[in-house]
């Protein structure tokens, strides 16, 4: 079994590559739900739709998010009546959210609910909530503290950040299967995902991290930074914003109590020597996802690096 942290556009591209190189009941990925936000009176898991979308092949590649395809016309109706469209949600997505309602009004779980929704849309890759219990990410910024969505969408993650927190985090729990899913894992993966607010929410659910450092499989991550920028999004700033470096090996740092392997980008293959000397593994290849052969390609050279840890770096595609 392959296990995936995962969360944001990284994550959702690179369940796009998995799917082509592994079957997918062999896939499970436990998605980030500190975005999570009530809109318009809808529950909307950002994370967990994006994540589904890409396995069902509905994800707007062009947009990064949303459902290939879609019409924004409530949006514009909306706009019309005066109501806030600063978070623009598509018809055809909007109906996966009046879905999610009424399953949790009928007494689901968040668990339950997206094994609903990913099965009506023909996933057979196992989609699971970091947690069934609200945790809800927070930024502190000059105009106050603000939701991810609020800091990211509304401002556009142009604002200068000092704190980062998880409300509710501290009494969460794990969704049902996520740390057994860790324990039994034959290999773990986290992905290209904001390391603070994508990866962050999920490791700070207790019993997460603490079931990544005593896992039997190797763990591996794939990187979000590429030469010390990020592929998009706000990654590199948050990681400056809490005391890292905006690399490879700042990236390493996130995780290095429980990371075994870290993947980079050819670009960053400098940092393979100070990443060795923190005893994580690192290995260099393109990892930018333009295409889904370059997804499939480095899900395929992750799964390889991860499964033989202890291989040389010039044994590896």
């Amino acid at each position: 079994m392959i296990v995936v942290l995962t969360g944001g556009t990284g994550g959702a591209k690179l369940a796009e590559g998995l799917q082509q190189v592994a079957r997918p009941d062999e896939l499970t990925f436990i998605v980030n739900t500190g975005d999570d936000l009530l809109w318009w009176d809808l529950p909307v898991s950002p994370d967990l739709d994006s994540i589904t979308y890409a396995l069902a092949g509905l994800r707007c590649r062009q947009r990064g998010w949303g459902v290939e395809g879609d019409t924004f016309d409530l949006l514009a109706l909306k706009r019309s009546q005066g109501a806030p469209t600063w978070f623009q949600v598509g018809d055809r997505d909007l109906a996966t959210h009046r879905a999610r309602a009424q399953l949790l009004s009928a007494g689901l779980t968040l668990t339950q609910a997206t094994k609903e929704l990913a099965s009506r849309l023909g996933v057979a890759a196992r989609v699971l909530p970091m947690s069934d219990d609200r945790v809800e990410t927070r930024l502190e910024t000059p105009l106050g503290e603000l939701s991810f969505e609020e800091y990211f969408v509304r401002e556009r993650h142009q604002l200068p950040v000092s704190r980062v927190r998880f409300v509710g985090a501290e009494q969460a729990r794990p969704a049902p299967g996520v740390l057994e899913a860790i324990a039994r894992a034959d290999a773990i993966l986290l992905a290209p995902s904001n390391p603070i607010t994508s990866i962050g929410p999920i490791l700070a659910v207790p019993g997460v991290r603490q079931a990544l450092r005593a896992a039997a499989a190797p763990v591996a991550a794939v990187s979000p930074i590429v030469a010390g920028a990020a592929v998009s999004g706000p990654a590199a700033a948050l990681m400056e914003s809490q005391g890292l470096p905006a690399t490879a090996s700042g990236v390493a740092r996130a995780y290095a109590d429980f990371l075994d392997v870290l993947i980079l980008d050819s670009r960053d293959a400098a940092e393979i020597e100070p990443i060795e000397a923190l005893g994580i593994r690192a290995y260099a290849t393109n990892t930018i996802m333009a295409s889904l052969p370059d997804r499939a390609a480095l899900a395929e050279f992750a799964l390889e690096a991860v499964r033989q840890p202890a291989a040389p770096r010039e044994a590896l595609p």
